[in-house]
C-alpha cells in the first residue's frame, strides 16, 4: 500500500507544480488586445470535422459579405486553416498539430467549426479534445454563450470559466489501483477573478442589472466555495448590479420556471456546470444547433458552435441541410468582440427575423427544409 500511495502522490505533485506554474503565467498576462489600434485584424476560418466545414463556410461567406469594404482596404484579412480535422490530429497523435497551432496563433480571432472528440470504442486514438487544447494553448479563459427567446422574455448570457474546474485536468486523473481512481478540480484566485470581472464588465456595458453566481458551494466547499467568495467580492465593485448566487441543481430547475427564469440576466460559473446548463438553456432557443459561443482570452479569441460535428448527417448525405444558425450566432459575437458592434447588431437582427419572425426559409436538417446555403442567402438578403 505504501508504494501505491507514493506513486499516486508523485503524480499529484506533478499536477500541483503544473498548476502553480500556470498561476504564475496568468499573473504575467498582458492587457486585452485593443482591436481599434490594430492596422489589420486577421480572422482565421477553421472548418473542423463533419458538418463543420459546411456551416463554417457559410458563416465565412456572410462575414466576408459584411466586411468586404474593410477587406478591400486591407484592414481585415481572412486566413483558412485546414489542418484541424480528426484525420490529421489522429495522424500526428496530437489534439492540435504543431503547424496548425502556429497558424492559429498568427490570427487575432478564429471562427471555428465543430471538431470530433474521440470516445471509447471509436476508430480514432484517444487524443484530447481540440477545443480543450485550444482553450489551454491560447488561454481562452472565458466561454461566453448568449441565449435569447424574445417572445418568452429570455435574454441570458453565460460566462463559463474555461481553463479550470473539472475539465482542465480531465486527462490528469490518477488511477491509484484497480479499486480507486481520483480526478481533480481546480480553482485559482487569478482564474476566478478574471472570469468574474469579465462577466460584471459585460453586465455594466450592456446595462444588465443582475449577475448570478452558480456553484455547488454547499457541498464542494473548497473549490466552489472559493469561486463563490471571489465572485461576490468582485461584485461589490459594481454596486449598480444586483449579485445573487444559486446552486447548480436548483438553477437547472428555475430555468424552466416561467415565473422566475426571466429574472436571470448574466451568469458566471465554473466549467462543468457551464457546459451542462448552457446546453439546457439552448433548448429554449431551438436547440444547440441555434446557439453560438465565444472563447475569450486577453490575446486571442475563438468563436464556434456549441454542438458537435454530426458525422451521421454527412454519412447520410444530409450535410448540405445542416443548420448554420449556431455559427452565424458565433459570428455575431466575433463582430462584437472586434469592436464592430453596429455590424453585430445588424446580423443579430437579421437572424432574429429569419429564425423567429418571418421564417420564410426553415432548416429541418433534411430535404424537407432549406439548405445551409439557402438559409445563408436568406440572412444576407436582410443585411
Amino acid at each position: 500500500m505504501e508504494k501505491i500511495i507514493a506513486e499516486a502522490s508523485a503524480k499529484f505533485e506533478k499536477v500541483l507544480r503544473e498548476q502553480l506554474e500556470r498561476v504564475d503565467r496568468i499573473k504575467k498576462d498582458a492587457e486585452f488586445v485593443d482591436y481599434e489600434k490594430l492596422d489589420k485584424i486577421i480572422i482565421g476560418i477553421c472548418g473542423g470535422d463533419g458538418i463543420g466545414p459546411i456551416i463554417a463556410g457559410q458563416s465565412e461567406r456572410v462575414l466576408r459579405h459584411m466586411l468586404k469594404d474593410l477587406e478591400a482596404e486591407g484592414k481585415v484579412e481572412f486566413r483558412n486553416i485546414d489542418g484541424l480535422t480528426i484525420e490529421r490530429r489522429a495522424e500526428v497523435g496530437k489534439a492540435i498539430p504543431d503547424d496548425v497551432l502556429e497558424e492559429l496563433k498568427a490570427c487575432h480571432v478564429i471562427l471555428k467549426g465543430p471538431t470530433t472528440t474521440p470516445r471509447a470504442g471509436d476508430k480514432w486514438p484517444n487524443i484530447e479534445s481540440a477545443n480543450v487544447a485550444m482553450r489551454k494553448e491560447l488561454d481562452l479563459f472565458a466561454n461566453v454563450r448568449p441565449v435569447k427567446v424574445i417572445e418568452e422574455g429570455i435574454d441570458w448570457t453565460f460566462f463559463r470559466e474555461n481553463t479550470e474546474g473539472a475539465y482542465t485536468l480531465g486527462s490528469k486523473g490518477v488511477v491509484v489501483n484497480d479499486d480507486l481512481s481520483v480526478d481533480f478540480t481546480v480553482t485559482t484566485t487569478e482564474g476566478t477573478e478574471r472570469i468574474a470581472r469579465l462577466a460584471y464588465e459585460y453586465a455594466r456595458k450592456n446595462k444588465k442589472d443582475r449577475v448570478s453566481i452558480i456553484t455547488k458551494a454547499n457541498v464542494i466547499k473548497t473549490t466552489d466555495g472559493k469561486f463563490l467568495k471571489i465572485c461576490q467580492e468582485i461584485g461589490k465593485e459594481y454596486p449598480e448590479i444586483t449579485t445573487d448566487d444559486w446552486y447548480i441543481d436548483i438553477t437547472t430547475a428555475k430555468l424552466i420556471d416561467k415565473k422566475r427564469r426571466t429574472d436571470f440576466k448574466v451568469f458566471v460559473l465554473p466549467n462543468l456546470y457551464g457546459d451542462i446548463i448552457t446546453d439546457e438553456a439552448a433548448e429554449f432557443q431551438g436547440g444547440v444547433g441555434t446557439a453560438g459561443s465565444g472563447n475569450i482570452g486577453k490575446k486571442y479569441a475563438m468563436f464556434e458552435a456549441i454542438h458537435g460535428s454530426a458525422p451521421r448527417m454527412v454519412d447520410e448525405g444530409r450535410g448540405k441541410y445542416a443548420d448554420p444558425c449556431s455559427m452565424l450566432r458565433a459570428t455575431v459575437m466575433l463582430l462584437s468582440h472586434i469592436g464592430m458592434q453596429d455590424k453585430a447588431d445588424r446580423l443579430s437582427d437579421a437572424l432574429d427575423e429569419c429564425m423567429f419572425t418571418e421564417k420564410k426559409y426553415v432548416i429541418t436538417g433534411r430535404d424537407t427544409g432549406c439548405t445551409c446555403e439557402e438559409f445563408a442567402d436568406y440572412v444576407m438578403s436582410k443585411l
